[in-house]
């Protein structure tokens, strides 16, 4: 099969068969926003979903996978705005508010909530800024490998030159990339990443998806005057002040989260809860069962709080904008 004529559900079968999970009905769904952007989310499951997904900087809906897929849950992962099938901003800004609005429409179109809202990296803090802004919709939220105090380590000066270079001859030469780079673990992995990652445009190159390949020295860098602003400021941790539901810190022991952010979260939120796992960064990919096992506790505690399951609509039906005027 060439490979931009595969199905993004076609990795399926297999991931599934490697963690003895059955495989989920799939779809791609999509929002039409009012200012004429798209948000786009893949749902796993034939039951409206009761765990919302939202990725960090630089991915997409399809990080979940295998973490959705070991939950046996109906769930839907959000490509972020600017990232996977959703829009890219003009303004080029994807702070965490800014992000959040999208996401609530998203989550009222495709959810009857309250959800179980887990966040990962910028997901976290925009899953924050849900939390906040709409307690209504929250049942529990779970911050993956992230506060607002957490530095990245060294990884931003490194990504910043992975991203020097952004169009490719070929999908094969990102992975060739990618694994220079020590990035994507396994071949299969990585070249199953680079797949929903990027795009093959209309002069056969390819490019990345999400736009943060194009604004990396400014995302990923301290800002310089006249930049944009900062993803990451303490409005963040006004968000978490205000969150209602239960929250959950999963601190990745070779994540993002040293010691000092890890104390300063503790005290900042003493109500909250801190769980370690052994993973780098990225939980979701490379330790999706225990990350499942964490989020299933998370729905089980919200259980009276949530919504009964219901039969999602049918596969490819496109969602109404909730908010929009009757015809």
């Amino acid at each position: 099969m060439a490979d931009d004529a595969r199905d993004e559900f076609s990795y399926l079968p297999g991931q599934a068969a490697h963690l003895g999970a059955a495989v989920p009905a799939a779809d791609r769904l999509r929002l039409d926003l009012p200012d004429g952007r798209v948000l786009s989310a893949v749902r796993l499951g034939a039951q409206r979903p009761r765990i919302v997904l939202l990725h960090g900087a630089g991915l997409n809906a399809h990080t979940w996978d295998t973490t959705s897929l070991s939950l046996g849950e109906a769930v839907l992962a959000v490509d972020l705005p600017g990232h996977g099938d959703s829009s890219w901003r003009d303004d080029a800004d994807y702070r965490p508010r800014t992000l959040a609005p999208d996401v609530i429409r998203g989550i009222e179109a495709w959810t009857d909530g309250p959800v179980v809202l887990v966040g990962h990296s910028l997901g976290g803090l925009t899953a924050a800024a849900v939390a906040a802004a709409r307690p209504d919709l929250v049942a529990a939220l779970l911050l993956i490998d992230i506060t607002p105090g957490a530095a990245g380590g060294s990884g931003s000066a490194e990504l910043r030159r992975f991203y020097e270079e952004t169009v490719f001859d070929s999908r094969e030469a990102v992975v060739e990339r990618a694994t220079a780079f020590g990035l994507g673990g396994t071949l299969e992995d990585t070249r199953r990443g680079v797949f929903h990652n990027t795009r093959v445009r209309a002069d056969g190159r390819v490019e990345w998806k999400h736009h943060f390949a194009r604004l990396a020295q400014q995302a990923l860098a301290a800002p310089a005057e006249g930049s944009p602003a900062p993803l990451v400021d303490d409005s963040s941790w006004d968000d978490l002040a205000s969150v209602a539901a239960p929250l959950t810190l999963v601190r990745a022991t070779r994540g993002y989260i040293d010691d000092e952010a890890a104390a300063e979260f503790a005290h900042r939120l003493p109500g909250a809860a801190l769980v370690e796992l052994d993973a780098p960064h990225n939980v979701q990919e490379v330790a999706p069962g225990a990350l499942a096992a964490l989020i299933s506790s998370a729905l089980r505690a919200a259980g009276p709080s949530l919504p009964p399951t219901t039969v999602a609509a049918p596969l490819g039906a496109a969602a109404a904008d909730p908010t929009a005027d009757p015809a």
